[in-house]
């Protein structure tokens, strides 16, 4: 199956957009293995002991410096064949933090000598911005190496280019999305009853793939008490009628990220065995708090008031402190990054934001229900990826 990919001249403005934002303060970004490597340079570099960093300045080339044992995969990455990024390897026997130097100076020319403590350090801000979840092993080492440099997160530069997707980030959120809720309807469609939850994680796994994605991240199956765990880990308990399920399930494709969550109740094929009465009016809630949260969604809204709309609904139900997770994350490379629609979050929203939206209700030890879409904040208001039905759906299973 061809898979689709972020066109090499995105790369490009990507790489140039970061540069430009380094005239503003810092003079360097150094990114390891993870989303920022792989927004930046399309590499999904292995995070291994062995130190991978792209060094990107204000005026020099971005070099990607790489275990010599890695330099075939390093060289097959978007930017680099499209000559975007140039590749430095190092060998088992050398330090890996050379040719980081080395592609610093090239591009800092004698403003090294101030990271390397010749010089006073700067009057303000950060001198370099490193990836945020660079293990501490390489931070360490860069303190050494750069012992008069002060050290800030790259997010802070990248936050605002990552939150604002472009149209071919879209169009792969929304095949992912759309090849997830594909899953939900086949799983909704087969048999349940008597499964194991692990054993209907194993298929919904499966047909991730089978549907295009290239990994199943996650695949929680919560039937039963179960049900209001949020995060529960598919177990050997056996599903059986005239209880409820929660599917939440994703992984990537292209690189970008599915999440999706529909609740489901199964009879067993006994209409006997249906959802009683306090279900139905708890989903209800979580329905009518999803509904509102998506037509909150427009730009200029602050992320917290998304969580607000939907919270004040099922507060009324009478099941506020039931709800105990923020509305929505954002999505992209990964399936949680910024903006967080969270109270205290004052952010406006803005066009290209990606996120979900997700309520919940979860009565410890008996049931719960969860409902959550993918949608990307437009001038005219939500656009949601995701398709199918966000009722609850009654099957024999």
């Amino acid at each position: 199956m061809s898979r689709a990919a972020i066109p090499t001249a995105r790369y490009a403005a990507r790489l140039e957009a970061a540069r430009s934002r380094l005239g503003e303060g810092p003079s360097a970004l150094l990114v390891g293995p993870g989303a920022e490597l792989r927004y930046l340079a399309g590499y999904d570099a292995p995070p291994l002991e062995r130190l991978t960093l792209l060094v990107l300045t204000r005026d020099g080339p971005a070099v990607l410096v790489v275990p010599r044992l890695e330099l075939a995969l390093a060289e097959a990455a978007p930017a680099v064949v499209a000559g975007l990024v140039r590749v430095a390897g190092w060998g088992e026997t050398e330090d890996g933090m050379t040719p980081v130097l080395g592609a610093l100076g090239e591009g800092l020319g004698a403003g090294l000598g101030r990271l390397t403590g010749a010089l006073a350090p700067a009057a303000d801000g950060p001198d370099v911005l490193v990836s945020d979840r660079l293990w501490a092993t390489f931070m360490l080492r860069l303190h050494v190496a750069l012992p008069a440099a002060r050290l800030g997160l790259a997010s802070v530069l990248l936050r605002d280019l990552r939150m604002r997707k472009d149209p071919d980030e879209v169009a792969l959120l929304r095949a992912a999305a759309r090849a997830a809720d594909r899953v939900v309807e086949a799983i909704c469609a087969g048999r349940l009853v008597g499964r194991t939850e692990a054993d209907v994680a194993r298929e919904v796994r499966a047909r991730l793939v089978a549907e295009g994605h290239e990994t199943a991240d996650f695949a929680t199956v919560g039937s039963g008490p179960n049900s209001a765990s949020p995060h529960h880990a598919a177990s050997d308990r056996v599903i059986r009628p005239g209880e409820p399920i929660v599917l939440d399930i994703g992984g990537t494709l292209g690189g970008y990220a599915s999440d999706v969550a529909r609740t489901m109740w199964v009879t067993g094929g006994d209409p006997a065995n249906g959802p009683d009465p306090e279900f139905l009016r708890l989903f209800g809630a979580v329905e009518e708090a999803q509904a509102a949260a998506r037509a909150a969604v427009m730009p200029g809204v602050p992320a917290e008031a998304i969580d607000a709309k939907a919270r004040a609904i099922i507060t009324a139900a009478g099941y506020g402190e039931r709800f105990i997770h923020r509305v929505g994350h954002g999505i992209g490379l990964e399936v949680h990054e910024e903006p967080y629609l969270v109270g205290g979050n004052a952010e406006p929203l803005d066009s290209g934001m990606a996120f979900s939206l997700e309520s919940g209700i979860y009565l410890e030890g008996r049931y719960g229900a969860r409902i959550e879409d993918i949608v990307v904040c437009t001038p005219d208001g939500a656009d949601v990826l995701n398709g199918g039905g966000r009722e609850l759906r009654v099957v024999d299973g």
